[in-house]
């Protein structure tokens, strides 16, 4: 579904929801961010990149940009904000936007700078997304908040040791959230992609998005199905949409079971 170029009214899965995606102007959210305004919302990406002209030519009024640095929280209170102003209330939060930081070849290369500067973003971004999303879909008794984890997460030894902290942290403060919000009718969950190809993971593994694709398939247990970006924005649309009213708590790993066991062998 997430290719088709036209969805029926009856088959809009988010008509009528108002959506606030960070990192939404490139990778997973980029893809997000389509797929969302596909099934009827209304999306705001929030990001410190300016949102391709092409997303905002293709769906009009459905996707809008505001400039955000999501570790200021100025920023992150004027992104929901404007997405109040703009469409009265506020449905989805996607926490979204991360980075992987520097890669390390073993503990001894601990560098302070870039441990704060990936845990800022990775953690405390997400935290002030949460924070502002709250504070508006609370008065609502209802509303849904994800966030962006990594098969980092949940396999160990591939990933630079900063990178796996941050994502276990973001796991750890959905799980919290869900049992904070859930009082107030708010649903709280992550997705866990595999490494996928988007700009940010073909610049840091240094290799194109074709051997992109080779890792992720390598890696996985689930042999014979090719996995890009569009399959993580396909579990934020399920996550997001009233098919899963009754899932809060859950970190969806989409990884084709990598995390179970080594899928390198024939």
């Amino acid at each position: 579904m997430a290719g088709s170029s036209s969805i029926s009214t009856f088959a809009k899965r988010l008509q009528g929801k108002v959506a606030l995606i960070t990192g939404g102007a490139s990778g997973i959210g980029e893809r997000t961010a389509r797929l969302f305004a596909r099934h009827g919302a209304k999306v705001i990406v929030a990001d410190v990149q300016f949102a391709s002209e092409k997303i905002q030519s293709d769906f009009g009024d459905s996707v809008s940009y505001v400039h955000c640095n999501i570790t200021k929280e100025s920023d992150m209170e004027n992104a929901v904000n404007t997405a109040v102003s703009m469409h009265g209330k506020l449905d989805i939060m996607f926490n979204n936007a991360g980075i992987a930081g520097h890669t390390y070849d073993n503990i001894t290369s601990f560098d302070y700078e870039n441990f704060r500067k990936v845990m800022d973003i990775n953690v405390y971004g997400g935290l002030l997304g949460a924070r502002h999303a709250a504070r508006v879909m609370i008065p609502e008794k209802k509303g849904c908040i994800l966030f962006t984890a990594s098969a980092a997460a949940l396999v160990y030894g591939s990933t630079p040791y900063v990178y796996t902290l941050s994502k276990h942290a973001v796991i750890g403060l959905a799980k919290n959230l869900a049992v904070d919000l859930g009082k107030h009718g708010i649903r709280v969950n992550c997705i866990s992609p595999t490494a996928v190809a988007t700009p940010l993971s073909t610049r840091f593994f240094k290799i194109d998005e074709k051997r992109m694709q080779d890792v992720a398939s390598g890696t996985a247990c689930l042999k014979g199905v090719k996995v890009d970006a569009n399959d993580m924005a396909e579990a934020a649309l399920f996550l997001a949409s009233d098919e899963s009213k009754f899932v809060s708590g859950l970190n969806l790993a989409v990884d084709g079971a990598c995390n179970l066991g080594t899928g390198s062998s024939s």
